[in-house]
């Protein structure tokens, strides 16, 4: 985060970045930080749904659990993000 500050304040020092590639910046950190967070969330509620005894390898089940899960939470997440933006598409389109 210390590398973005400075690099943030150099820019906005001198005037070689503009507010719209800054926008643009802090859009890309949002998205990479909420992947960051949906992976993690998904690793953690899959872990505990599906593993049952931690070893070196997974078995059969818990292969197909995983696969499952995965694959369930992903669906989960793109509906509630497409009924989000939605709702916000509609909410900027009043004002």
């Amino acid at each position: 985060m210390d590398g973005f500050g400075s690099d943030f304040s150099l820019g906005a020092g001198s005037g070689k970045m503009d507010t719209g590639t800054i926008m643009e910046q802090v859009k890309v950190q949002i998205a990479v930080a909420n992947a960051q967070e949906l992976l993690q969330r998904m690793t953690d509620k899959c872990f505990k749904k599906c593993i049952g005894k931690p070893g070196g390898t997974l078995d059969n089940s818990e292969q197909k659990c995983i696969f499952m899960f995965m694959d369930r939470y992903m669906d989960a997440w793109n509906t509630v993000s497409r009924a989000y933006n939605s709702r916000l598409q509609r909410e900027r389109a009043r004002i």
